[in-house]
């Protein structure tokens, strides 16, 4: 296995001053490194993967030297656009080095939203014309690949990708710690609250990671069927779209999103589109923990960010902010006359005995249509 301070070691050897990316289970343990030994202005979380090709774009023309933008490669999709219309050989020719986790490789086993990202991962690189290279595990060969790697990015002043296999890095626990935590409840229970609180027949889209599975469970837990809710397991930052169209033709229907801080701020724009449609049939709350819990912990900028600020200007009427259990229930049995936000700060983490759904996403989709 890598270490990750002797990869990152590795990379300062070659110049690599700058790191952006969006936090990947495969990359964890790097990006934990990175979050206590890089500089405040030299490692950015992005909200999405082609805001991170865009900073490292910014970083090149601003000192000519290669950023690192690490990434899932599910982000390969955020980043089509810059990667050809921005950094590509034929418009701004802008090199960077991209490291991508390999979720759904080809022979080992993952979540259904993986699988197909997996097979045309190396496929869509080729399309894109990028070169790219299968990192090893193995120290003294990954010595030899940077020295291809970095040779090729300056001698074609081109981009470069390491495509990371699972268990390719070594064990790291962040050290440096965020601020303490604002929200005293667990997302889990946040979730059973706003179950218990709906009427029987509120439809429920909730967004990918822990939450759709804490919500299952939860369903599991007091006997209730599952076919009230649609489980986003991909497309982060996208249920709340999903979740509006199904409102606006199904106006009789109550309608319920629970995102998370780290999807809201990745396509922020959607607060905007729920926002000035001011629905009454639709609530959207935001369980935030700051922090991209389901792929390490690393933290978001929901922590400096006025959520419920941003929402208000985005045109939702009912707005509230909950740290405690008693302030939920209190406002879940309120009535809701426009548009709601309600925003639920929880602490991070999970159980570690949580389970995954027992049903396809195609299963999980028609049960739905049909109550539909």
């Amino acid at each position: 296995m890598i270490r990750p301070a002797f990869f990152y070691s590795e990379l300062k050897k070659h110049d690599v001053n700058f790191f952006t990316g969006v936090p990947d289970s495969l990359l964890k343990n790097f990006c934990a490194y990175l979050t206590d030994n890089c500089e405040k202005n030299k490692h950015i979380i992005a909200v999405n993967e082609g805001a991170a090709i865009a900073l490292a774009s910014g970083y090149n023309i601003a000192t000519r030297e290669v950023a690192l933008v690490y990434m899932q490669n599910s982000g390969i999709g955020n980043a089509v656009n810059p990667l050809l219309s921005l950094v590509d050989a034929e418009v701004y020719k802008i090199p960077m080095l991209l490291l991508i986790g390999w979720r759904g490789e080809p022979g080992v086993h993952d979540e259904p939203q993986h699988v197909k990202q997996g097979k045309v991962t190396l496929k869509l690189l080729k399309t894109m014309d990028i070169s790219y290279e299968i990192l090893s595990n193995d120290e003294n060969e990954l010595k030899k690949q940077m020295s291809i790697c970095f040779d090729f990015i300056s001698k074609n002043n081109s981009i470069y990708a390491l495509v990371v296999k699972k268990d390719t890095f070594a064990p790291y626990s962040l050290k440096n710690v965020q601020k303490e935590e604002l929200g005293l409840m667990s997302r889990e229970d946040a979730i059973e609250e706003i179950v218990k609180a709906s009427n029987r027949d509120e439809i429920f889209f909730s967004t990918t990671g822990m939450a759709s599975r804490e919500l299952y469970e939860i369903r599991d837990k007091y006997k209730m069927d599952h076919w009230h809710d649609f489980l986003t397991v991909g497309s982060m930052g996208h249920t709340s779209h999903i979740a509006l169209s199904v409102a606006l033709q199904k106006p009789d229907k109550n309608i319920t999103v629970i995102d998370g801080d780290g999807a809201v701020l990745m396509h922020m724009g959607a607060l905007a589109q729920v926002g000035v449609k001011n629905l009454k049939n639709l609530r959207h709350i935001v369980i935030n923990n700051e922090s991209h819990d389901s792929v390490g912990g690393q933290s978001t900028i929901a922590q400096s960010i006025n959520l419920c600020g941003v929402a208000i200007a985005c045109g939702y009427k009912y707005v509230r902010r909950v740290t405690t259990i008693e302030e939920l229930v209190n406002i879940l049995s309120e009535k809701q006359e426009a548009s709601a936000f309600i925003e639920i700060f929880v602490k991070k983490g999970a159980r570690k005995d949580l389970g995954r759904p027992k049903t396809s996403p195609i299963e999980n989709k028609i049960a739905l249509m049909k109550n539909l």
